[in-house]
């Protein structure tokens, strides 16, 4: 074996054991390399296994660990070769795949974000100092785009905008409602659909409306005792009726003097 090898010193050296041989890191183990078959495929599936195939990498090898030691084999331990490490090559070029996929999603999302911010800036810098109905509506649009089925309801009770019909969505009354209101209703409709997306709990209600009062100088304390009082006169028992005096007539008059005289 030793003489082979010196006679054929580029021979690659190889182990019929898996596992790393010890004390000669210039031995490849087993699990690092395909053996070509000499003989030819008996069956035709096994046209297509790696041992049968040849490839650019094929090299020739001495057996130097394990069994079968001095033997010559044709290998290929090149673990980028396509044909006989199939797999790992597609995990490579899988990884490299998913990086390019990677890195042009993060590259479209930079662009994204940066185009959108660069568009709201332009956005802004278009806005007049006093809003226009087109800046009304818009905004209107979008804030009440954002309400559920039952604060879009009290808006359409708010402004009397009509009952939906049989089938229909709330939101498609709102909708309708919305282009032909002026811009003062619209200006309502945003302050109004703001509140109502604030308030999310009994507590964000309370300050909600609370900053609306200071905001808007609206007495809510006076507001609140008004509707008490309408709730408890509507609550009162319907067989509670109210009595009143009977006036006497002259006839009845004259008859009881006459009757405190005698």
């Amino acid at each position: 074996m030793n003489q082979t090898i010196a006679a054929k010193p580029k021979l690659v050296q190889i182990s019929t054991a898996y596992g790393a041989p010890k004390g000669d890191g210039a031995i490849i183990p087993r699990n690092k390399y395909i053996e070509i078959r000499q003989d030819k495929p008996q069956k035709k599936e096994q046209r297509d296994w790696p041992e049968y195939k040849t490839c650019k990498f094929t090299a020739e090898a001495i057996v130097t660990d394990g069994s079968e030691k001095g033997e010559t084999k044709k290998v290929c331990a090149n673990p980028e070769c396509p044909i006989h490490h199939p797999k790992r090559q597609q995990r490579t070029q899988g990884d490299a795949a998913f990086k390019a996929e990677q890195e042009k999603r993060r590259r479209e999302e930079a662009l994204a974000q940066a185009t959108g911010l660069r568009v709201l800036r332009a956005i802004g810098e278009a806005v007049p100092v006093r809003l226009m109905k087109r800046d009304l509506f818009f905004v209107a649009g979008r804030l009440t785009a954002m309400l559920d089925e039952r604060r879009i309801a009290v808006l359409i009770r708010q402004h009397g905008m009509g009952k939906a019909k049989e089938g229909e969505a709330p939101a498609r009354v709102l909708a309708a409602f919305l282009p032909k209101a002026d811009e003062g209703k619209l200006g309502r409709i945003l302050v109004e659909a703001v509140i109502l997306l604030s308030m999310h709990n009994p507590h964000d209600a309370a300050k909600t409306l609370r900053d609306a009062e200071q905001a808007y100088k609206v007495d809510v304390d006076a507001i609140s005792a008004k509707v008490k009082a309408e709730f408890a006169e509507k609550e009162r028992p319907n067989n509670a009726t109210k009595t009143t005096p009977k006036v006497p007539s002259k006839d009845q008059a004259k008859s009881a003097k006459r009757r405190q005289a005698a």
